[in-house]
């Protein structure tokens, strides 16, 4: 079993740790595109364009699935990629968990790229999924190049001003960008020092499990996490065969996709 993530960074490391733990068996190939990130101040045929070309070079390695683990690649060119690749190779969107968020009541902050924030995409996802919520779109100028280049002390300040636009009484936080899933514990860790007493655990709602058990869905796999961890780790930098590159190996996701399997 071979599944592709793709990404412009690092963004699809959480959805790929996710496929690991469901699947320690399966070989993993992850398409990067160092040559023309970041994608999202890109206009919408550039990006489609780049993303193709990010596509088209993982689909030469025959993988079975092909996860398309960012917000922005999958608003703009997820229509391309399918045309381009299926039915051969099912391609799988990451759409914001908002659905799962507002199904548990409560208020919910959306944190997201200043240019997803407030976009026509993420207001149609809130007004079909969660119109009787109280919804705060949160933008996170520079936390998303941050994370890229695991520039911590920028991280902080990134999180902790996204933090600040957050109310406090929230229930629920939605990660709108596969970056943002790295940092998880940081961003719990600002807002709750932003949080009221007395209220519940602030509970997250991120893509990457959901996207990974879609992944194995759509190829008619289940689950085995106790299978031998014989998958390899195969990257691809701009269409070019190459390694993780450094920033990954400062995150958990990226040291165990490291650890866990051989290079191929």
């Amino acid at each position: 079993m071979k599944i592709a993530l793709m990404d412009s960074g690092i963004g699809l490391l959480p959805a790929a740790a996710a496929v690991r733990r469901l699947r320690p068996d399966a070989d993993l190939l992850l398409s990067n595109d160092p040559d023309g990130m970041p994608w999202g101040p890109r206009a919408p045929e550039d990006l489609t364009g780049r993303a193709l070309d990010v596509a088209l070079a993982a689909a030469e390695h025959r993988p079975q699935a092909l996860i398309v683990a960012c917000n922005t690649a999958t608003v703009h060119a997820l229509p391309a990629l399918r045309a381009a690749l299926e039915p051969g190779v099912p391609v799988i969107g990451t759409v914001p968990a908002i659905k799962p968020a507002a199904a548990g009541g409560g208020k919910i902050a959306i944190w997201a790229t200043p240019a997803t924030t407030g976009s026509a995409y993420q207001r149609g996802l809130i007004r079909d999924f969660a119109g009787d919520a109280e919804v705060t779109e949160v933008p996170c100028p520079g936390l998303a190049d941050a994370v890229e280049h695991a520039d911590q002390e920028a991280v902080d300040r990134a999180v902790a001003a996204a933090a600040a636009l957050t109310p406090p009484d929230v229930r629920a936080v939605v990660l709108g960008c596969t970056h943002y899933e790295l940092v998880e514990d940081r961003i719990l860790a600002a807002l709750e020092t932003h949080r009221r007493a007395g209220l519940p655990p602030l509970v997250f709602h991120g893509s990457a499990d959901a996207v990974a058990a879609q992944a194995l869905r759509r190829i008619g796999a289940e689950p085995a996490p106790a299978a031998e961890p014989t998958g390899t780790l195969s990257v691809l930098l701009s269409g070019r065969p190459g390694r993780l590159p450094a920033p990954a190996l400062a995150y958990a996701e990226g040291r165990r996709l490291t650890e866990t399997a051989p290079a191929h």
